[in-house]
């Protein structure tokens, strides 16, 4: 029986070395933000909003021509925190 993620870590890796975990409720809301605001504007040097789901009215701005990388990593309740 297949489980289902309760929600998705993205991981973004910037240049400098700097890194920001964004959490996403499922992944079609991250394929939309990342379609929709991310691949059109890839080598922009403008600032776009990452979406902050930790802390109500938190919010983040990002050069997208600043990401080297992403990663996404689904996260199920049954998991266990990795510190």
């Amino acid at each position: 029986m297949a489980r289902t993620p309760s929600e998705f870590v993205v991981h973004v890796l910037m240049e400098g070395g700097h890194r920001e975990e964004v959490r996403f409720a499922t992944i079609q809301e991250f394929q939309h933000w990342y379609s929709n605001e991310l691949v059109p504007r890839t080598d922009s040097k403008e600032f776009i909003n990452l979406p902050m789901k930790t802390v109500q009215g938190e919010y983040m701005v990002i050069r997208p021509s600043s990401i080297l990388a992403l990663r996404v990593e689904p996260v199920f309740t049954s998991s266990v925190e990795h510190y």
